[in-house]
């Protein structure tokens, strides 16, 4: 269930964090292809974005999200600084979404191995998010894997009506 500090826990159901960050670059690389160019500049939904949109949407949300991961693993009870989704995808159009999707696919895996690497005790370390709260780093990740299912989700309703 979503909570005012997780709004992306319905989609994780329980799932393991860890696991889902790591299925994300594949299935999303997968659905991308099967999906086509053509129909990727298209909204997937009245009013939302094109999928190319979320693709360098999920770019850019991997930069934020690694540099939060490593501030909350290196300072102790790190301050988490928002930003506003709508300023940064200004420009979205202008960008290649076939580099937006190798950047995200390869900061991941560097960010998914510098997770493997943190001691346990690491992902308890409290964090402060002004918008969601009191969390842990594993909170953060958490929170990360249920946004990646949820954008999937957009992209496995449109890769159904190809």
């Amino acid at each position: 269930m979503a909570t005012p500090s997780n709004p992306y826990a319905q989609h994780l159901a329980g799932r393991d964090a860890l696991e889902v960050l790591i299925e994300t670059p594949g299935r999303l690389q997968g659905l991308v292809a099967k999906i086509g160019p053509a129909r990727m500049k298209e909204s997937y939904a009245p009013g939302k974005w094109s999928l190319n949109n979320v693709l360098c949407h999920l770019a850019d949300c991997e930069f934020a999200f690694g540099y939060r991961w490593r501030q909350a693993a290196a300072q102790p009870h790190h301050i988490v600084q928002p930003f506003d989704q709508d300023a940064w995808s200004a420009h979205y159009a202008e960008i290649d979404p076939k580099l937006a999707l190798v950047a995200f696919c390869a900061n991941r895996a560097l960010s998914v191995n510098w997770l493997k690497s943190l001691p346990p005790m690491t992902l308890a370390k409290p964090v402060s998010h002004p918008e969601r709260g009191e969390l842990t780093l594993h909170k953060l990740l958490q929170m990360t894997a249920g946004h990646d299912l949820n954008h999937l989700a957009q992209f496995e309703k449109v890769a159904a009506e190809v």
